[in-house]
């Protein structure tokens, strides 16, 4: 009886040892030293650190999680700073700018988390350095006034081999809307006109955001450009060979009928052309050559080019006995001084001069060709 009882007391106080000592490991009396707890704020950046070839159109991105930044820097070598902004709490730094070709760049971040510690991060990146920077130009340029049939044409110093990367870039904008599409006229030129002529006193921008675009090879491009121009009236000059006649047209009314002389009917390689081209420059005098033909170093005065193929609208007073009547020319509409100079004066770039009742055709050679393609031709020549 005295044995079971003090078995009973000495069981009692194992168990009673034992949850003691559970009950002091549950209890939490080791503290944790506040200094060791990580801070809650983490900074990420896109391009990351070490990143290398980042083309110069990404945006440099920093984010930080459970905290806001006082402070972002990024820099190139030379320690200017890329421009940025913050969104509105400070979660998000983002470059405004783009990066520029070869260039190492460092950004230094700091940033306070939701438990006030500070957290910090720095680093570099690098762009990419191309084999080549491909210039471009768009014409026409700012503040033009020009003709109805005026194509936006853009031209690079280089071939492009990625010629839908180079459309992509770029973007008309019209007032009014107007239908239209870009057309490649070889693989250094690719213009854009409308599917008919443009409505008189259109307002057109053109940008073509080219910086930064990789045209294959290694090629990129050099810059944006960007123009804004205005079309003008509404005036189209029409010749159909066989009449001896040069109409100008505006707005569909005839306002001008000059009598004239055109190529040569018996010879193709003489005919002034079938087609649709437009006026490309005005010189008040020019100077003409034709060794095959005979003859050097002719100057004719109001002379209006409307071709890449050696015609022009002029006058020619040595050919005043057949014009009106025949057609004696070696490819360029031939005016009386006086027409001529009318003429001149009333014409502008881009004006449309329509050719008919010719044995030949202009050829599709010409920089200056849109319009000798019908539109789905010209459609096809988009590379997108």
């Amino acid at each position: 009886m005295e044995r079971r009882t003090a078995l009973k007391a000495a069981l009692a106080a194992g168990s009673a040892g034992l949850l003691a000592a559970c009950s002091g490991t549950t209890s939490g009396t080791a503290e944790i030293n506040p200094a060791h707890v990580p801070p809650k704020a983490r900074i990420t950046a896109d391009p990351a650190r070490g990143a290398q070839d980042v083309p110069v159109v990404k945006p440099v991105t920093l984010t930080v999680q459970e905290g806001a930044f006082t402070e972002v820097a990024v820099t190139n070598e030379e320690g200017a700073a890329l421009a940025g902004e913050f969104n509105a709490d400070k979660t998000t730094w983002t470059s405004t700018e783009p990066l520029g070709y070869g260039r190492t760049y460092t950004y230094a971040a700091k940033a306070k988390g939701t438990d006030n510690k500070m957290v910090s991060l720095d680093g570099t990146f690098g762009t990419l350095t191309p084999a080549s920077e491909v210039r471009a130009t768009l014409y026409p340029g700012d503040d033009a006034v020009v003709g109805v049939g005026m194509p936006i044409s853009v031209k690079f110093a280089e071939s492009i081999t990625d010629r839908a990367a180079a459309e992509r870039a770029l973007s008309v904008r019209t007032t009014p809307e107007v239908e239209g599409s870009w057309g490649w006229l070889s693989d250094r030129q690719v213009d854009w006109r409308p599917r008919e002529y443009w409505p008189a006193n259109t307002e057109v921008t053109v940008t073509a955001k080219l910086y930064g675009v990789h045209y294959g090879g290694g090629a990129y491009g050099k810059a944006d450009v960007t123009t804004t121009f205005r079309i003008g009236r509404n005036q189209v000059v029409k010749v159909h060979t066989p009449e001896h006649r040069m109409r100008v047209y505006r707005d569909g009314a005839e306002v001008a009928n000059y009598p004239c002389s055109n190529g040569r009917d018996d010879d193709p390689n003489l005919n002034t052309p079938n087609g649709t081209v437009i006026i490309m420059t005005k010189e008040p005098t020019s100077i003409f050559d034709n060794e095959r033909y005979g003859y050097t170093d002719v100057q004719k005065k109001w002379c209006c080019r409307i071709s890449n193929h050696g015609e022009y609208i002029h006058e020619n007073e040595e050919n005043r006995a057949n014009i009106g009547k025949a057609n004696t020319s070696h490819g360029c509409v031939n005016l009386y001084e006086a027409d001529a100079k009318a003429f001149f004066d009333s014409a502008m770039l881009g004006d449309p001069v329509e050719v008919s009742g010719s044995k030949a055709n202009f050829p599709t050679t010409s920089d200056v060709m849109d319009w000798l393609l019908d539109w789905e031709t010209w459609k096809s020549r988009s590379a997108l």
